[in-house]
């Protein structure tokens, strides 16, 4: 099967792939009740060694950049309670963790969770943490860009692996709340 996106030599159904897939994002996909069918949930595979977005769009096809996105595990704190959320946005942008992401959890600070809070609470890799199968009650901040981008190049829970997805997708995602601009230009 061809991509609708990049240049790979194959896409298969998501469901196709759950050994490829670690255990959170194999659920989600098994459980997929979204008005996208869960068939049209694509897994490539990839070489974890230039999962990278730079590297990653020059190997794979320059048309990728505008159709990544990167998830993050972000940290909001008020008094002492903590409140992990995942965030989406297009990969030529940064996260508004300051402005948007404090604003939305009713955090007094927020910033970007330690690596092993966001390997551990998710079970996915660093680097390839993706939104399909993030904890159910986290909230799920995703950038408007992204839901308006026609197909969304995204982790699978791992490096080595990638999920191609239509972006309407994300706002079905469980706790998914669609913001403008939580996506910021970098600099």
């Amino acid at each position: 099967m061809g991509t609708p996106i990049g240049d790979f030599d194959e896409a298969r159904p998501a469901p196709d792939c759950l050994d490829r897939l670690v255990a959170p994002v194999a659920d989600a996909v098994r459980a997929w009740r979204g008005t996208v069918p869960a068939e049209r949930l694509l897994y490539v595979d990839t070489d974890p060694a230039i999962a990278d977005t730079a590297v990653f769009v020059e190997h794979h096809g320059r048309d990728l950049l505008d159709a990544s996105a990167n998830c993050v595990v972000v940290a909001g704190k008020r008094g002492g309670d903590t409140t992990l959320a995942g965030c989406v946005v297009l990969s030529s942008t940064r996260v508004d963790v300051n402005g948007a992401v404090r604003k939305q959890l009713g955090a007094r600070k927020a910033s970007f969770a330690p690596m092993d809070t966001a390997t551990g609470e998710t079970g996915m890799e660093y680097g390839g943490i993706t939104p399909i199968g993030l904890p159910r009650h986290w909230p799920l901040l995703v950038d408007a860009a992204v839901v308006d981008t026609e197909w969304v190049l995204i982790g699978s829970g791992r490096r080595r692996g990638k999920l191609i997805v239509p972006g309407k997708t994300f706002a079905e995602l469980p706790g998914a709340v669609v913001l403008e601009g939580l996506g910021v230009s970098p600099g």
